[in-house]
């Protein structure tokens, strides 16, 4: 019983976990974008199981807890092995903080961060070796502090848990380790979504309390020091239960295979998770999904690109019209789902502007977004390939030299441009366009005085309009089209921006407000540029990044990645087009109604060509999905592939052309044409950008060189 007593730290810490994962798990179950109902079996499922799993990650956790209490003796401070231990500290400090430690060829902030760790150890042993008297009190409260620590992470990681299911719908993944990198945008977006003063208060005070508690209750361990033979019998346990969670966590993470995803959520642990998603955020597609030979993959993508040859997409593009060299104006819309707009069924006139533009407009009733982060739509309309599995090619470190649509329009003679109303150091999106000939205008460009409202994303739409027409202006003089991409901030959380322009005010953060306000500026940019002389002229383009939200009922839900997307010039014909297509379509169908003669490598198509087969490419980081034929096959990790008819669920009152919910019910046989198109697909884009294929250098060309020049 008094070794059991010796165990407390560790146990009372444990039983906060659990209670405390344990109502997580409630809470989330009862959350309304939880949108699923639960059999006893699967409600069983996810907290037993759900409770394995928090304590193996425990046990894991505990390392750091077990490596400060073992450590903890009186002995050490005895003449003279203290002086002979504090010396080896010192000298250690000393050549840590030479700079010419080992840890100093890893270089970023590891040796800050052990130089830190191995100082503040010094000055701890020093105040216990030369302040006998006070051992005891320091003592305390030095293990005050690391129950606190662990009662702070456990709170702090459940508060983090559920607000990232609030806005995703899942536990921690890719877009959780993605945060951490890009702490200044995140945290300022965390600053303005939610009441931070408030909650982090209360998290404090509860966690003193809890805190204050465990202590009571654990004390023991520091009133009376474990002997050396107890230490022994504690690690021993201790080591054999961490072995066993080394081979159990993942063990039981295999059994998350519910065809409800929401009983996978539910079921996992947050922390493992996020580990998994750290490990995972590059994967190999040759290694971890389903392959065919790669003549295969080509002869079957041949099929889809009838001019393409070999082991790439290279083909040349010829029209028998006149070449339009018109300017061109590329907008993507931060987060606009389509079912924001009135034609798709919303009922609270949210996007006045562009439901009236799209009626003047050529435009498509049916693309899907490539993925869910704005990244993916980036990719999708500059590189016009499928979406491959882990980061997108934006943060990827071979991301420069490609071959996209800017490549295109340089080549024509055009000035091109990437317009971002915040950091273009987010999302690598700086490197990017850099690296692929792209003049890069962000908020580091404004001058005071053009900066009328900003936020952590950076300005609000107004201004980085308005800032567009004055480049815009001064391009036109240069007797050159221009091509200018501009991507939009003000429709992301925490939804602020300038008051008294819409209905909704700014202060209240309301999701509502930031897409009628989104509308709102576009159409005062578009009021400004029918007064320019260079408006008649100009193809404007507009598509959303992605959707509002990914999360659903299944991995992949349609109503989720459906868009909307336009092209307008003056003058024109309104025109809709209705069949599939996807995002990575939008840019070559404009080459081909500019009348573009060009050497392509997209993977997307011009959808007025005859002979075009529509389909669409949906995936997140590592679920691949193609749509096609009325049926969604989806391919992951593991060699996994799965495949759902599609089942419109229709809206009363809305156009057929307009729907967007379909129940997505499971094949029950493969389609293994189907299977081997999607594979085919994926594969060759994982081959070309893994081969360097899919580079602009591998064209010809005398405006290789103006591309060059401008890079």
């Amino acid at each position: 019983m008094n070794f059991f007593k010796k165990l407390s730290p560790f146990y009372n810490l444990a039983l906060l976990y659990f209670i405390v994962s344990f109502t997580l798990r409630i809470v989330l179950l009862f959350h309304p974008i939880t949108q699923s109902s639960f059999a006893f079996s699967e409600s069983l499922k996810i907290f037993s199981l759900g409770l394995l799993s928090d304590f193996f990650v425990f046990i894991l956790a505990s390392a750091f807890l077990w490596m400060y209490l073992v450590f903890i003796s009186n002995s050490k401070y005895n003449k003279p092995y203290g002086y002979i231990i504090l010396g080896g500290f010192v000298a250690l400090l000393i050549y840590l903080a030479s700079g010419k430690s080992i840890f100093d060829e890893y270089g970023g902030a590891l040796p800050k961060i052990v130089l830190i760790f191995v100082g503040v150890k010094t000055i701890l042993f020093a105040l216990f070796l030369f302040l006998p008297k006070h051992k005891t009190k320091i003592r305390f409260w030095l293990f005050a502090f690391v129950i606190f620590l662990y009662v702070l992470l456990i709170l702090q990681n459940a508060i983090s848990e559920f607000f990232f299911w609030n806005e995703f719908g899942v536990k921690y993944n890719f877009i959780a380790v993605n945060y951490l990198i890009y702490t200044n945008e995140v945290i300022g977006n965390i600053m303005q979504s939610y009441p931070v003063v408030p909650i982090f208060s209360a998290l404090f005070i509860v966690t003193g309390i809890i805190t204050y508690f465990i202590i009571k209750k654990s004390r023991n361990y520091i009133d009376d020091i474990p002997s050396f033979s107890e230490k022994l019998k504690i690690t021993a346990l201790y080591a054999v239960l961490f072995v066993i969670s080394l081979f159990a966590v993942p063990g039981l993470a295999k059994t998350e295979n519910s065809k409800n995803i929401f009983v996978n959520e539910l079921q996992s642990n947050g922390i493992y998770k996020f580990y998994l998603a750290f490990q995972n955020n590059k994967l190999d597609y040759f290694k971890f999904y389903k392959t065919i030979p790669n003549d295969k993959a080509f002869a079957i993508l041949r099929q889809e690109i009838p001019a393409i040859s070999k082991k790439n997409t290279l083909r040349e593009i010829k029209e028998d019209l006149l070449e339009q060299r018109k300017n061109v104006v590329l907008i993507t819309i931060e987060s606009l789902s389509a079912d924001f707009m009135k034609m798709y069924g919303n009922e609270q006139n949210i996007t006045p502007f562009l439901d009236s533009l799209a009626q003047k407009s050529l435009l498509f009733t049916n693309v899907y977004a490539a993925g869910n982060r704005t990244v993916r739509g980036l990719e999708a309309v500059t590189l016009c390939l499928p979406p491959t599995a882990g980061e997108s090619v934006v943060k990827r470190e071979d991301n420069k030299n490609k071959f996209s649509t800017g490549s295109v329009f340089l080549q024509k003679g055009y000035n091109v441009k990437f317009m971002y109303g915040g950091d273009a150091f987010f999302d690598n999106m700086q490197d990017f366009y850099s690296g692929n000939g792209y003049e890069i205008i962000d908020k580091s460009s404004f001058a005071e005085n053009e900066i009328t409202f900003s936020n952590v994303w950076g300005v609000c739409d107004e201004d980085m309009y308005n800032k567009a027409i004055k480049i815009m202006n001064a391009e036109a003089k240069q007797n050159k089209p221009f091509f200018n991409h501009i991507m939009t901030v003000s429709n992301h959380r925490p939804f602020t921006y300038p008051n008294n322009k819409i209905d909704i005010p700014g202060n209240i953060k309301s999701r509502d407000g930031g897409v009628k306000y989104t509308d709102y500026a576009l159409r005062q940019f578009f009021n400004q540029a029918k007064k320019q002389p260079w408006f008649k002229n100009t193809v404007f383009v507009i598509v959303a990044d992605h959707c509002a939200s990914s999360a659903g009922k299944t991995e992949l839900p349609l109503d989720k990645y459906r868009i909307p997307a336009l092209i307008y010039t003056p003058d024109m014909k309104p025109e809709k087009y209705t069949k599939l297509m996807s995002q990575i379509d939008v840019m070559p169908t404009l080459f081909g109604l500019l009348n573009f003669d060009y050497q392509s490598k997209f993977f997307g198509s011009d959808v007025f060509k005859s002979d075009y087969q529509p389909r669409a490419f949906i995936a997140t980081y590592q679920d691949l999905g193609l749509i096609k034929d009325g049926v969604l096959t989806i391919l992951s990790p593991k060699q996994q592939i799965k495949q759902f008819q599609l089942k419109l669920n229709p809206t009363p009152g809305i156009a057929p052309e307009f729907q967007i919910h379909y129940d997505e019910i499971p094949l029950k046989s493969e389609n293994e044409s189907l299977i081997d198109h999607t594979i085919s697909y994926y594969q060759a884009a994982s081959y070309v950008l893994k081969e360097k294929e899919y580079q602009h250098t591998g064209l010809t060309g005398k405006n290789d060189k103006l591309y060059a020049k401008v890079r």
